[in-house]
């Protein structure tokens, strides 16, 4: 009961920690304890963040591109998607809806030839559920009226095509018209009204973009669409608020949203996080080891001060939480400093990184070569209690190491050379 409420092992450890010792290179190793697990920490911080802004950047490319949730009926055909759009708007989370017609087929300009995914929308009603409309770099959505047979192509495509706004291009579709000459494929021109660029190369390369009314009457759909897209207000609710549109409807339906159809690109994204995550915090353990090492040598060199210690009544323990004490400090400087200069760092590295470049002269990631010209960052204060929990825990256990040792000497063994 003594030790529990006697604060003499903290007592003694902070002494230890702020005494000048004989041995100046154990002094030396303990600063470096702390910048090595400061400097993990910041490295570790700022590179997840950076992960997390480029993970946001790319998430917000696609979603610029398509919805956050989607239904459609069997065989990707909905017959009453009036009524779908409909219940799906009277959602609070529904911010938008709007049917769309997907398809495939090769695009044809001169001998060029490109296969392509085929999107036909309502452009009054796609602003609602995309942000294609902003993205465009040449022509307007609008300009997609219906019967006049107008195509939207994505820039990387309108490049290969060699192709521009006022230029004409033959769509074909994997449907077979029956003539007296045979099975000839079907095929219709399109005069290309404007090109967009979401920044995201599957989207810009293979997606071109058409009327609904021009699309059924190609696929021969009547009054069917493939489906009804929806945007909400909170993106990561997306499958359940899915969910709860369906079994508001009567009869039989599909949905799905943006994590299932973008699902193993996501997955590699928190897969690599996780893997970077793991082989950074090596540099901690690196430092934890560094610790053992330095409070091994406080050990040795305060043998004589530990057998007084026991000679006077102090227990094991009081001897272990001595040394503990030394190890937390360093955990705890180390933490805070590197905590407080990798939020920082993380909040900061656009401007930083904007700034290196002016002053080399040099831009790291240029726009000719990557679609993201500008280094992202996005903290999460997540990552950084993670963080903290795991420096200050292997710092703890590091200490615990030789103050284990430390309890174990014997009085008599320690004084019998002093």
């Amino acid at each position: 009961m003594r030790a529990m409420f006697r604060p003499l092992p903290l007592y003694i450890g902070l002494r230890y920690t702020g005494a000048k010792r004989r041995n100046g290179f154990i002094s030396a190793t303990s600063f470096l304890s702390i910048g090595g697990l400061a400097l993990s920490i910041i490295v570790l911080i700022t590179v997840m963040s950076v992960m997390n802004g480029f993970e946001q950047e790319l998430r917000d490319r696609i979603l610029s591109m398509i919805s956050h949730a989607q239904v459609s009926g069997p065989q990707q055909q909905l017959e009453d998607w009036q009524l779908v759009q409909k219940s799906a708007e009277e959602h609070p989370e529904v911010v938008g809806a709007a049917p769309f017609v997907n398809g495939e087929g090769m695009l044809r300009a001169g001998k060029q030839l490109s296969g392509v995914i085929l999107r036909g929308v309502y452009p009054e009603l796609e602003p609602k559920v995309s942000q294609v409309h902003a993205n465009m770099t040449a022509g307007k959505l609008s300009d997609l009226v219906s019967g006049e047979y107008g195509i939207v192509l994505g820039s990387e495509l309108a490049a290969y095509l060699r192709v521009s706004v006022g230029d004409k291009v033959d769509l074909l579709i994997p449907q077979a018209n029956i003539t007296p000459a045979g099975v000839v494929p079907r095929f219709r021109r399109f005069k290309i009204v404007g090109t967009f660029a979401v920044g995201h190369f599957e989207y810009d390369r293979n997606t071109a973009i058409i009327n609904i009314d021009d699309a059924r009457k190609l696929l021969r759909m009547g009054d069917t669409v493939s489906g009804v897209r929806l945007q909400l207000e909170d993106m990561f609710a997306a499958r359940g608020v899915a969910t709860e549109v369906v079994q508001n409807l009567d009869g039989f339906y599909f949905y799905s949203d943006w994590t299932q159809s973008n699902a193993n690109f996501f997955e590699a994204i928190r897969m690599e996080k996780t893997v970077m995550f793991i082989i950074l915090s090596f540099i901690m353990l690196i430092v934890a080891v560094n610790i053992i090492s330095t409070l091994v040598m406080v050990v040795t060199e305060k043998q004589a001060d530990i057998a007084i210690m026991r000679t006077l009544g102090s227990t094991p323990t009081e001897v272990m939480l001595t040394f503990v004490v030394q190890g937390v400090i360093i955990g705890l400087l180390g933490t805070f400093i590197g905590v407080v200069l990798g939020v920082l760092l993380a909040v900061n590295v656009p401007t930083l990184v904007g700034g290196l470049e002016s002053l080399l002269g040099h831009q790291f990631l240029n726009s000719s070569v990557y679609y993201i010209s500008e280094l992202p960052s996005k903290l999460e204060w997540s990552d950084v209690i993670r963080t903290c929990v795991l420096s200050f825990t292997l710092t703890v256990i590091a200490a615990v190491i030789p103050a284990m040792r430390a309890a174990r000497i014997q009085p008599a063994e320690a004084l019998r050379y002093e």
